[in-house]
């Protein structure tokens, strides 16, 4: 998994993380910024997730993304 594509695009693809990841507010994804494991312990937090379901869910999305 090429994830230096997400966050080289992060402007752009953060809508799609948005759409997924409702819980996620603005300022979390600016502070996000593109980083993964950033991304994966807000999806814990919001989401009350394991850290290795936070990590499958992520892949999952990914894998379904036509940018790739």
């Amino acid at each position: 998994m090429d994830w230096n594509r997400v966050e080289g695009n992060w402007k752009q693809i953060k809508g799609k993380v948005k759409e997924q990841w409702g819980k996620l507010t603005d300022d979390d994804l600016d502070v996000i910024n593109g980083k993964r494991d950033q991304l994966e312990g807000k999806i814990q937090e919001r989401y009350g997730l394991a850290k290795d379901k936070a990590e499958a869910d992520i892949n999952s999305w990914y894998d379904r993304q036509t940018w790739q």
